[in-house]
């Protein structure tokens, strides 16, 4: 098959823990050709959606990771399947490259749907499920959040649409910062902030479960870095080994029909004690350390899913 990928420029990547270029990897051992291209060189072009990007060699060797052929212009609808792999911040320009994919899926297949990735950010999928996840509330007005934190006392607040741990905070039931992180984050962003009841079960890691089309193959487990609340690996959470629990899977069993049906085919979970706290579904993480603790390879589970839905 023909694979484009849709990613961050992949020169500084980390290639022992980057998930897409395991899944290039993989994708190349099948004997796929690989094209890559960032999303500022997507565009819609007259009834075309076009990438202007480079045929793609991936190998195992820190420093030396890839190899670009000659760059060009190409029509994505002449492609199999179309990546779309760039982390966020969940903003326009992400969302503007949602609706320009969808526009060729699926007779070419964008993984993960486009329009369900759209209408599913990670932190606004869990709300159609309020009795797996934390009390939440997502607010822009300060006395609608003050009024949740009286009531909860300990909470996290952090961007609606932020990734990697960044600008996530933990405000203690004596913390006096409420009012100056409000107007921090409302005098540069118009969007509304989530609030969610402090899990003290994050001391003991916040597990991230991989799921293949709607089923789980396994998880790690991230555990914050001495005197941090975040266990973000992008913030220094350490990966550990860890097994599913009949909590995870019941969780997987009451999301993985629906992630299954709107067509998200790699998705990341986060599962602090008994509660869900995010549905990771524009760029996961998490598959390289899933195969060096138990020997589970996501990337071939993920791409026999692919082949599956293009057969």
């Amino acid at each position: 098959m023909k694979i484009a990928f849709q990613m961050d420029p992949i020169g500084p990547i980390n290639i022992d823990a980057d998930s897409t270029f395991r899944i290039a990897e993989e994708a190349q051992a099948r004997g796929h050709e690989l094209f890559y291209y960032t999303p500022e060189h997507l565009a819609y072009q007259e009834g075309r959606i076009t990438a202007r990007g480079w045929p793609l060699t991936v190998r195992r060797e820190k420093g030396n990771h890839f190899t670009l052929g000659g760059e060009a212009e190409v029509d994505l609808s002449e492609f199999d399947v179309v990546w779309l792999r760039q982390d966020p911040p969940f903003d326009m320009f992400y969302i503007t490259t949602t609706h320009l994919l969808q526009r060729i899926h699926p007779k070419t297949l964008v993984v993960n749907d486009p329009f369900w990735v759209r209408n599913y950010p990670e932190k606004l999928l869990v709300l159609d499920f309020p009795d797996l996840t934390p009390p939440t509330v997502i607010a822009r007005d300060l006395d609608t959040i003050r009024r949740f934190k009286d009531t909860h006392g300990d909470v996290i607040l952090k961007p609606l649409y932020g990734n990697g741990g960044a600008g996530v905070f933990r405000l203690t039931e004596s913390d006096r910062n409420l009012t100056s992180l409000h107007e921090l984050f409302t005098n540069f962003s118009r969007e509304p902030l989530i609030v969610q009841k402090f899990l003290p079960d994050v001391s003991n890691g916040d597990k991230r479960v991989i799921l293949v089309d709607g089923a789980p193959i396994g998880a790690i487990n991230r555990v914050p870095a001495e005197g941090e609340t975040r266990s973000n690996m992008h913030v220094g959470g350490r990966p550990e080994k860890i097994e599913l629990s009949a909590r995870d899977r019941e969780i997987c069993d009451r999301i993985g029909p629906l992630l299954r049906e709107k067509g998200q085919v790699f998705v990341g979970i986060d599962v602090i004690g008994d509660y869900l706290t995010e549905i990771n579904v524009t760029s996961p993480t998490g598959i390289q350390e899933l195969e060096r603790f138990d020997g589970i390879n996501a990337a071939a589970k993920i791409w026999e899913a692919i082949e599956a839905r293009r057969a």
